[in-house]
């Protein structure tokens, strides 16, 4: 039996393709589940900085959610149903919107009901010019169930959202470049280079300073100004005594490229950290000198 997720990574980019490409890459509850395993792997792997999520074969991203497998599931009872199909589906886009190293989805095709629902959720998203997008649950007299009645409305705005909701009407690339569900539209030859290449200009930077951001927004995005900026200065905090900001600081100071560990490295004695900031303060007096 073919993987449902396929895996491959390369210079610290993992390409995970949802790999139902004879079903659209419909989201059955076996993919879901290897879907959530492969991330969990992923996420302490510390050789792998970035993800780009993308569907087999070259009709799909993901087609949504297998009809036949809900179907089944609804007819035992909606507690079933909730159990087996909206919970695990929100756990997947849950997981994907707060995951710690940054996801770029690859949109190479349809991305209709829980496919589109997982571009919602990343952090990042780029879609070929042959993508398509909807959120077709109203055909099947339902509601969204893996976070789109929540995050399309808190991406697009109430009414445009609404409009898409309640219409069920496709959509194309443009127009999600528009309504803010991706970051880009290229030709479809250019869709991996292009997630590619936008990974490696992300992954160039500390990770431990990328997961503080990537937490910062996913936790203080529905908050009160007030309340987010608490977790901003929270993550920064976490960041302040770690190795990667000391080499951050000081690359910038003494002009050079900085080296990260990948790590979350702290300087733990107080000493440590006295010996480190005064090398700052004289690496800083020998640039205004040198000026």
């Amino acid at each position: 039996m073919a993987d449902l997720v396929l895996n491959e990574t390369r210079d610290g980019v993992s390409v995970l393709t949802l790999n139902r490409p004879e079903k659209l890459n419909a989201l059955n509850y076996a993919l879901i589940d290897r879907l959530l395993a492969v991330l969990d792997d992923v996420e302490v792997d510390g050789s792998i900085r970035a993800v780009i999520l993308t569907g087999a074969g070259e009709r799909a991203f993901s087609a949504g959610g297998d009809i036949h497998e809900f179907s089944a599931s609804v007819a035992r009872g909606a507690d079933v149903a909730v159990r087996d199909f909206v919970l695990r589906g929100q756990r997947l886009t849950a997981r994907l919107e707060a995951f710690r190293k940054p996801v770029i989805a690859a949109v190479n095709g349809i991305a209709f009901g829980g496919g589109c629902e997982i571009t919602e959720a990343v952090p990042l998203a780029i879609a070929s010019d042959r993508a398509l997008f909807a959120k077709p649950e109203i055909n099947l007299a339902m509601p969204p169930t893996f976070g789109g009645t929540q995050r399309l409305p808190r991406l697009a705005g109430r009414k445009r959202a609404l409009e898409l909701l309640l219409t069920g009407d496709w959509f194309p690339p443009p127009r999600a470049l528009e309504l803010g569900l991706v970051n880009q539209v290229v030709p479809h030859s250019d869709l991996m280079p292009a997630a590619h290449d936008l990974a490696r200009r992300i992954i160039t930077h500390s990770p431990a300073a990328l997961a503080s951001i990537l937490t910062a927004v996913a936790r203080g995005i529905n908050l009160s100004i007030a309340d987010g900026l608490l977790v901003e200065a929270e993550q920064f905090a976490r960041m302040a005594p770690t190795a990667d900001l000391r080499e951050g600081l000081g690359a910038w100071i003494e002009r050079r490229k900085p080296s990260y560990d990948g790590s979350w490295t702290h300087i733990a004695r107080p000493d440590e950290a006295r010996r480190a900031s005064l090398r700052l303060d004289r690496a800083a007096g020998q640039g205004k000198a040198s000026r």
